[in-house]
């Protein structure tokens, strides 16, 4: 058996990552061969050696080869090519495939490998800029012999190596690793735009919440939280469900008043009950549901709209509240903006411009719907509802537009 000090590493593909891969091996002493299409991809990565000619080259001369490229092309490619790193593999050769791509892909990878008794990992790597100073986590997935094979060469490079599962795992996790990356980031972009414009300068909610929670543990604190089975306990989201419904309902009136689009709050708002592992949204009880109604009247057509209605005992009226909003709208299956769509191609067909402004103007007033969105629903529907009805349509969204945003000229 080879002694893990006499493993042989390969890298292919010296971007950024793979680059900074191939320095971290090269400065633990770790024999190394690279390939990059580029000739002098290795002239300013420190104790790089030139590149070799082909994947294949590097393959005879390696253990375990890193494969750092950009897509699912370029793995299938360096990988299975004519010259690929499989055309001269040994078997016990193990590959870990740095890129990020679709976990078909990784699995046709693997099989692929596993026909050539050849050893495949999926790594997921973070953060890329960390590469050449041995500072990355390594997120794999595969099975754990091969893991076990690898592990020598994968420490001369990784912080730390998390072996997350089966092959897909690695992938899988660092997919989901990304959604948290770029769905924070888009949190970030509606609470500074919401900030910026009640006046205050964005600078000072970065130092507010630096400074109350610097080790960013507020992040991970939903993880952190659920139980052994995975899921939250149900008396603490209970517990948190009314303060997080609350705080919410405040930042979509914030933003609605400010003319903020938000639809990252309204879709936190309208999924806290999932969110927090509660199932879904129960019916409120009997002697609640008017008032549900007419809270579920109000995030659908704005703040106040439920005061217009008129307190008879009627029950056309009542029923509108009662079942319409009370227990139709408020469903979690759709989001308020589907079900706002839903409805306009639906009075789009009666022909009925004050129907039209009415919601056309919810679509507006909650930031769901921008103007040239609207104008383009009434000329798609027109096609499907006749031009007569679809004219009545495109008067209904224009009287709409006019209300919210008076300033503006007509289209």
């Amino acid at each position: 058996m080879t002694d893990s000090k006499d493993l042989r590493a390969g890298v292919v593909g010296l971007g950024m990552i793979g680059g900074g891969v191939a320095v971290s091996l090269a400065r633990r002493g770790r024999a190394l061969s690279v390939h990059d299409i580029r000739p002098d991809a290795s002239a300013h990565l420190a104790g790089v050696p030139d590149p070799l000619d082909s994947p294949a080259e590097v393959a005879a001369a390696s253990d375990v080869v890193m494969v750092a490229v950009v897509d699912a092309g370029q793995a299938r490619d360096v990988i299975g090519g004519e010259h690929g790193l499989l055309s001269a593999a040994r078997p016990g050769l193990t590959i870990v495939l740095l890129a990020t791509v679709a976990l078909p892909v990784v699995h046709e990878l693997a099989g692929l490998c596993a026909e050539h008794g050849v050893g495949f990992l999926d790594c997921g790597v973070t953060p890329g800029d960390r590469a050449a100073e041995n500072g990355m986590v390594a997120i794999l997935g595969g099975e754990q012999p091969t893991v076990e094979a690898a592990m020598p060469v994968l420490e001369d490079w990784a912080r730390k190596v998390v072996h997350c599962g089966p092959p897909g795992a690695g992938m899988a996790t660092k997919i989901a690793r990304n959604v948290v990356t770029y769905g924070s980031w888009r949190s970030v972009s509606e609470a500074a735009a919401l900030a910026g414009a009640a006046g205050v300068d964005p600078d000072r909610l970065a130092e507010v919440i630096d400074t109350a929670d610097p080790d960013g543990h507020t992040l991970l604190q939903l993880l952190r939280m659920r139980g052994p089975d995975g899921a939250l306990p149900g008396a603490v989201g209970r517990q948190i469900e009314p303060l997080m419904t609350k705080d919410l309902d405040a930042a979509r009136e914030l933003a609605a008043s400010l003319g903020v689009e938000a639809p990252l709050v309204d879709v936190a708002r309208a999924r806290a009950h999932q969110t927090l592992g509660l199932g879904e949204q129960p019916a409120p009880a009997a002697e609640d549901l008017h008032r549900f109604g007419l809270d579920m009247m109000d995030r659908v057509y704005g703040p106040g709209f439920s005061s217009a209605v008129p307190e008879t005992g009627e029950p056309f009226t009542e029923e509108t509240v009662d079942y319409l909003f009370a227990r139709i709208w408020s469903r979690p299956g759709l989001s308020v903006r589907d079900r706002r769509l839903l409805t306009l191609g639906v009075a789009a067909t009666t022909g009925r411009q004050e129907l039209i402004r009415i919601i056309a103007g919810g679509g507006l007033v909650n930031d769901e719907l921008t103007p040239d969105q609207l104008r383009e629903a009434a000329l798609h529907l027109a096609v499907y509802v006749g031009w007569c009805n679809g004219t009545a349509t495109h008067a209904g969204v224009t009287a709409a537009i006019q209300a919210h945003t008076p300033h503006q000229e007509p289209s």
